[in-house]
């Protein structure tokens, strides 16, 4: 599975990279197979001005459907990519379930 971090307003550090690669591993294990690749686009809205700035966007691809996408907005941009992950794999889980269903109908 391929993951590409994207980060134009900010700073991307190791840390928050290693952090990104560790929450969509832990998110998506499961659908690996599925997966092709995972574009993560990391934000900070206002810049230096503090606040509820931090936006973190993943889109995944998945080789039989269309690309899924979920973008979560915090105060940290580490609590932004964790919240984001958990809500892909939510979605992802959800679309191959329901697809799955369908199926065996």
């Amino acid at each position: 599975m391929l993951i590409q971090i994207n980060g134009a307003e900010i700073h991307s550090t190791d840390a928050i990279n290693d952090h990104v690669n560790k929450t969509v591993n832990h998110a998506l294990n499961v659908f690996e197979r599925q997966v092709t690749r995972v574009e993560v686009h990391l934000h900070d809205d206002n810049a230096n001005k503090g606040g509820v700035d931090k936006r973190c966007v993943m889109e995944v691809r998945l080789s039989r459907f269309h690309t899924l996408s979920v973008e979560k907005v915090y105060e940290v941009m580490y609590n932004a990519i964790t919240k984001a992950g958990a809500n892909l794999g939510r979605a992802v889980r959800h679309k191959i379930e329901r697809h799955e269903a369908h199926k065996a109908k």
